[in-house]
């Protein structure tokens, strides 16, 4: 079984990888953008707390997130793998994911991050948001205090998957192509 964490920063082409990752090696995405995004178009409690934390910038309280990833992990117990993106974010939710994972018998095999510059960033949110229509992805201001959050918050759990030995960082500029040909080159190396 293969587990991965898919990781970067807002805007990196996570969601866009994933999708071929998944196709590739029949893995489940769990993307937490989208159960949040869910939650929030059906305005379920939960979805309506997710929204008001996501629509200042912040990150959505660590126990509210492991509540969904434990019902989306164990709504798909014949799943070859799991691709988690958007997820852990912080290191308790990291180790949130070790002890999940854990108690079904599977470990994360490797964490694929995704380094992409900030400008390149900012314009792929820009991109988005006039596609997607994600009002997140429009506002510079918002923009600017998730990849701030991101590098306060979230980039530290790169270390807890370093110091595991699981952590493959990835060159995220170029080609949507070029870069899904350096992720499945890392992948293929965990076989």
């Amino acid at each position: 079984m293969i587990n991965l964490v898919l990781f970067g920063p807002p805007g990196a082409g996570k969601g866009t990888q994933a999708e071929r990752i998944v196709e590739k090696y029949n893995l489940h995405h769990i993307s937490t953008g989208d159960v949040f995004r869910a939650n929030i178009s059906a305005e379920t409690e939960l979805g309506k707390l997710a929204k008001s934390y996501m629509d200042q910038g912040q990150l959505v309280p660590d126990e509210v997130t492991i509540k969904m990833l434990i019902s989306e992990v164990d709504k798909n117990p014949e799943a070859a793998g799991f691709i988690f993106d958007g997820f852990p974010r912080t290191k308790p939710q990291a180790a949130a994911l070790d002890e999940i994972l854990e108690s079904k018998g599977t470990s994360i095999s490797s964490m694929l991050a995704l380094d992409v510059e900030e400008d390149e960033l900012k314009d792929r949110l820009k991109k988005r948001a006039e596609v997607s229509g994600r009002a997140d992805d429009a506002d510079p201001e918002v923009i600017q205090k998730r990849i701030d959050v991101y590098k306060k918050e979230t980039a530290p759990v790169k270390d807890f998957y370093s110091e595991q030995g699981k952590f493959t960082s990835i060159n995220g500029m170029g080609s949507i192509d070029e870069i899904t040909n350096r992720l499945f080159e890392a992948l293929d190396k965990l076989s």
